[in-house]
């Protein structure tokens, strides 16, 4: 029996996510055993590694992303670049890392914040507050309760029979609540979850959950919040679920719409982008509710791909959210890709 067990309750939902996620990823698994699907695992990587950055406040886009992974240089701040460099080293090295092993953990922060931090690779030394703008919503626990915190946690999780998917999402939170190191607790959290469901399905190395996280980034910080204040992780299960759920569909259906090609040299546009694009560039102004209603799809479908357009170069947002107008920056590689 543990020393700790994390305090979480399984809903109806959680149960019925569980079920969708294990269905889907089933079929995903053996999608990507026939096919081979070496360009759909370079982009998600890159999607992957530009979401989980940009939650923390990197604005490399996934444009530059795809170019350092290729070697090549960029003009961007030198800790950005740095930061992408370090995360696209440490999620290539998953595959080594066993996610209850300590020495693992720590090993995965010394590559993730190597040049970031003078502590990285070590639990911290110091008192750590989460904040939101000039408001602390979260003191963690002592530093030094961190080494017990921490050493409970990873044998809960070496013991625990509950299933990974949701045994993922409680030890990430738990993650968060501990926050054990100084710096880059978000994208180790992230991180650490991608690599417990990797040893449940190998696959989960090359879902961008992280992607989905960042276009749904203030409801995930509202999860852990909520967890915390129930002290029940029952909010961010079913949040991180949903989040992983959302991932495995979109790298499916961005599978067969062939979202993938053409990294290079700019993204490759679905049918879906283009129509969005030509509606923006017959009505700037064009709210995300009309591109939907014209387009015959949802509006969460059309959020996403204007994320994903934006983030490209596409497009840029002029003016504030409701009284601005969007603007599209390459109508040749739009051409080019039709």
């Amino acid at each position: 029996m543990p020393n700790y067990l994390p305090p979480f309750t399984l809903s109806n939902k959680t149960l019925s996510l569980v079920a969708q996620i294990s269905e889907s990823i089933g079929r995903l698994t053996v999608q990507q055993e026939q096919e081979k699907l070496l360009r759909l695992r370079k982009v998600n990587r890159m999607r992957t590694v530009q979401g989980s950055l940009a939650i923390e406040g990197s604005t490399l886009t996934q444009q530059q992303i795809t170019a350092i992974l290729d070697g090549k240089r960029i003009i961007a701040p030198p800790k950005e670049v740095q930061e992408a460099h370090n995360a696209i080293s440490t999620y290539e090295t998953i595959p080594q890392w066993q996610p209850t092993n300590s020495e693992h953990l720590l090993a995965a922060h010394l590559l993730m914040m190597k040049g970031l931090v003078e502590d990285a690779g070590m639990y911290r030394q110091e008192g750590v507050g989460v904040m939101s703008g000039e408001q602390v919503v979260h003191m963690a626990p002592q530093a030094d309760r961190v080494p017990k915190l921490m050493t409970d946690l990873l044998e809960w999780l070496e013991t625990s029979d509950v299933h990974p998917l949701v045994a993922s999402c409680v030890f990430h939170y738990e993650f968060e609540f501990i926050h054990p190191f100084s710096d880059g607790n978000g994208r180790m959290g992230r991180l650490w979850q991608t690599l417990i469901l990797s040893k449940w399905h190998e696959v989960f190395i090359n879902i961008p959950v992280e992607s989905m996280v960042y276009q749904h980034q203030d409801d995930y910080y509202l999860a852990i919040r909520k967890s915390t204040q129930q002290t029940d992780s029952a909010p961010f299960i079913e949040f991180m679920l949903q989040m992983i759920f959302d991932a495995i569909t979109e790298v499916k259906t961005s599978k067969n719409e062939g979202l993938n090609a053409g990294l290079s040299e700019g993204l490759k546009l679905s049918d879906v982008d283009k129509v969005i694009l030509a509606l923006i560039e017959q009505d700037r102004y064009v709210t995300n509710a009309q591109l939907a209603e014209k387009s015959g799809k949802s509006q969460s479908t059309i959020e996403r791909r204007i994320k994903v357009l934006k983030d490209a170069g596409f497009i840029t947002r002029i003016g504030a959210k409701k009284t601005g107008y969007w603007q599209v920056n390459s109508p040749h590689l739009i051409s080019n890709n039709r």
